[in-house]
């Protein structure tokens, strides 16, 4: 078994603006980074080995990491750690297409793990895509810093408790604080410790 601690990327403007990102390559913003330049590893993460998104909002945040945590092991890419893809809605906002859609939106969201963006992936989805990823982490038996998207840390949340996504889920993660998990040699996540300060 090992242990993943989920980190992710630092805030962008559209993040601000609260516009789905999804693909889009976008970068982090000015106060974005001075953010970032302000997070601190638990000790147990400073010499962790790290694995990303290929996006350049997750670069840059090990970048501006790494400049605070020099002892910081080696960084590989993987595209499974990619955010959700929101197809045609990427750019736009969830109250916008709230707005425009109304009931028909209202059924996909009710949809849980199966809402899908149109022309996109859902949270089911993304699961396909990571858990054999976290399979092969937990086969090479070495704990990792991963810094993904948000739609990935719900979507491994979610495997490890059994969430639905069709109601509230029972914890609150926080978008800039260290997710946890357990990782067994199957793949398979447990929550080891939830909004883990970045101080």
């Amino acid at each position: 078994m090992i242990s993943i601690a989920l980190l992710r990327h630092g805030p962008t403007q559209w993040n601000a603006e609260g516009r789905l990102q999804g693909r889009q390559d976008t970068e982090l913003s000015d106060s974005g980074r001075t953010a970032v330049a302000d997070w601190r590893l638990p000790e147990q993460w400073t010499t962790a080995d790290i694995i990303s998104s290929p996006l350049r909002r997750c670069i840059d945040t090990i970048d501006i990491v790494r400049a605070a945590h020099p002892n910081l092991g080696s960084h590989a890419i993987d595209p499974r750690f990619i955010e959700m893809d929101w197809g045609t809605w990427e750019g736009r906002t969830l109250g916008d297409l709230r707005h425009e859609k109304g009931g028909a939106m209202a059924q996909n969201e009710a949809r849980g793990l199966d809402f899908r963006p149109d022309g996109g992936e859902s949270p089911r989805d993304v699961q396909v895509r990571v858990m054999p990823a976290l399979a092969e982490l937990a086969r090479q038996g070495e704990d990792r810093l991963v810094v993904t998207h948000r739609g990935v840390m719900r979507a491994i949340y979610a495997h490890a408790n059994g969430w639905d996504m069709r109601a509230d889920p029972m914890d609150k993660l926080s978008r800039h604080a260290l997710q946890v998990f357990n990782i067994s040699d199957s793949g398979q996540p447990t929550v080891a410790a939830l909004n883990v300060r970045l101080s």
